[in-house]
């Protein structure tokens, strides 16, 4: 199921433009403070204000599905929730452990000639955050995180791909997608671009592997080699 090194150097040989997640591949954001913890602090500063959680709520520990849920039940309350739970992933990302090889997938690519954009469903704010404190900044082109108080433009909508590569002035066949989840595979198949699985946990090859991706890594040092 995990790809052999040839099978990752003939995947990446065509490959110009590296469209990159950012939980999972680059780092785990929810490291230090956890993601339950942020659903929480969530919950409260809708308490606070005068709101009540809508139904669901209580139980949702995964800070963007309570977004979705937030805003699905009360779109009135996107905007705010939406801005709270951005400000909460800058304070997470500054606790986040880097994912090992994530680094130097970035590095490899500038050394290869490639473009990178990250693609991610966390707010751009905590991305260009950690990607500055842990300077890396240079090595990206783009950040596009989802758009502020849209939930719907989050994966597995294809929207956030689609807009690095136009930035980008690229095309798919140029592009690959590293993501660490069947959402991530979804976005990509629905952008036209083949998405390049990171299995960073336990039967994730499998699940990758059944959404479709070309190929599967446990490593994303893996992929740093192979594009050297």
């Amino acid at each position: 199921m995990i790809a052999t090194p040839q099978q990752l150097v003939d995947v990446l040989r065509p490959v110009k433009h590296v469209l990159l997640d950012f939980d999972g591949p680059v780092c785990s954001v929810f490291a230090g403070l956890p993601a339950p913890e942020v659903a929480r602090r969530l919950r409260e500063g809708l308490v606070a204000t005068g709101e009540q959680a809508p139904a669901g709520a209580e139980e949702e520990n995964d800070p963007l599905a309570l977004l979705r849920l937030i805003s699905d039940a009360r779109p009135d309350l996107t905007a705010s929730t939406d801005a709270a739970l951005a400000a909460l992933e800058t304070e997470a990302v500054r606790a986040a452990r880097p994912t090992p090889g994530g680094e130097s997938v970035l590095l490899a690519c500038a050394a290869s000639g490639r473009l990178v954009s990250v693609v991610s469903n966390n707010a751009g704010l905590a991305i260009e955050t950690y990607l500055t404190e842990h300077g890396l900044s240079a090595y990206v082109a783009g950040v596009f995180g989802r758009a502020p108080g849209d939930p719907s433009s989050m994966k597995p909508n294809p929207r956030l791909l689609l807009e690095a590569m136009e930035a980008a002035g690229t095309g798919a066949e140029h592009c690959i997608f590293v993501g660490d989840a069947a959402r991530d595979v979804e976005a990509g198949e629905a952008a036209g671009v083949p998405t390049l699985g990171y299995a960073n946990k336990p039967g994730k090859d499998v699940k990758l592997a059944t959404a479709g991706a070309v190929v599967v890594v446990d490593s994303m040092k893996l992929i740093a080699d192979a594009l050297a």
